[in-house]
């Protein structure tokens, strides 16, 4: 089984290096040029909400397009920001929240798909889909508040958008699938984050414990 996920893993990462070697041009290209990263930011979450949008009426394979479109674009700002001295704490703040609001356009608009198509396990994972997704993030921000190293974790952005785009570029049945798997995974990818920020304390809980007394 190890073996098994360790080859899917290195065939990911082969992949993402494939992809970030074909997109590189592009962003030396527009460091040159200047373009606020931030931009991007703004470009990439329309791009989301236009997803939303197709996948809502239907238009899957518009929504395929327009998804992995955003996570492209989302790739690229990040990049822009480093290669032009522009990382600020604003700059990520802001790309941090409009990624959270773009997942929620995007898997509302799956939601309310299936809800027309009266596929009601199916709308039901979208949801729990999205709240996984939304923790996944929230367990990192978290830790990393805490001053933990959260970058862990088997479903991460990437991979729920590529699963999105693939499986709705195929058909309705191959996203609904999808959709469950992202519903189970991406909450199995939190728990994930937990337990790694459970290991690197050694068990000591009560240090996570008194931190969020405080929040209360």
């Amino acid at each position: 089984m190890q073996k098994s996920i360790a080859i899917i893993k290195n065939a990911w990462d082969a992949i993402k290096m494939g992809f970030l070697s074909i997109i590189e041009p592009i962003g030396n290209l527009l460091i040159r040029l200047q373009v606020n990263p931030n931009v991007f930011t703004t470009v990439a979450f329309s791009t989301s909400i236009l997803a939303g949008y197709f996948f809502a009426t239907g238009s899957l394979r518009w929504g395929a397009l327009f998804v992995v479109l955003s996570g492209v674009l989302d790739i690229l700002d990040g990049k822009i920001a480093r290669g032009s001295n522009r990382v600020t704490r604003f700059g990520a703040l802001y790309d941090s929240t409009l990624d959270r609001y773009a997942e929620m356009f995007v898997f509302f608009g799956v939601a309310y798909h299936f809800i027309r198509q009266d596929m009601f396990i199916s709308s039901l994972a979208s949801c729990i889909a999205l709240g996984g997704s939304l923790m996944v993030s929230y367990v990192r921000a978290r830790a990393e508040g805490l001053g933990f190293s959260c970058k862990v974790g088997m479903i991460q952005r990437p991979e729920r958008i590529v699963t999105l785009g693939v499986t709705a570029m195929i058909h309705e049945y191959a996203l609904a699938a999808g959709i469950v798997f992202l519903a189970i995974m991406s909450n199995v990818t939190a728990f994930q984050r937990v337990y790694h920020i459970y290991s690197q304390v050694n068990g000591k809980k009560n240090e996570i414990i008194d931190e969020f007394d405080k929040m209360g």
